[in-house]
């Protein structure tokens, strides 16, 4: 009966959440997504030990691929794609991007760290979603 009480609550907050996202200006989500990307690089710098030049590539990889990803989802909102296969799908990509450019970014003890921390498993989501959706297309 509590599990019962908290959907229902959750059922009558989602719409609300839902139209504050929609009432968010683009500089307003800019703000936001900037203000993540800040905390990311914080906590990359602090959980790797990054040094200047390094913490500076993170912020800048993050930054673009964040961003550029957000305006290839939004093209395809644009253009009425209710799939979320294919959001998955350049998410996964945005996502493949920023893994391969930590590689070089990275020396080995960091990377391993950074395995660690999530990436690794992440990576192995993202090829198994990859795997099957080349296996739909074959």
């Amino acid at each position: 009966m509590k599990l019962f009480r908290i959907l229902a609550f959750a059922l009558v907050l989602m719409p609300l959440s839902v139209r504050a996202q929609e009432q968010k200006t683009p500089e307003q989500r800019e703000k936001e997504v900037r203000e993540w990307i800040d905390k990311e690089v914080e906590k990359y710098t602090n959980m790797l030990d990054l040094d200047f030049a390094q913490e500076f590539y993170v912020d800048s990889i993050l930054t673009h691929d964040y961003f550029a990803m957000m305006a290839e989802q939004a093209e395809k909102s644009k253009a009425k794609v209710s799939s979320t296969d294919i959001y998955q799908a350049v998410q996964d990509k945005w996502s493949e991007r920023i893994y391969v450019a930590f590689r070089k970014v990275l020396d080995d003890d960091q990377w391993a760290k950074y395995l660690k921390s999530g990436a690794a498993k992440d990576k192995k989501a993202r090829d198994k979603r990859e795997a099957k959706r080349s296996s739909k297309q074959l």
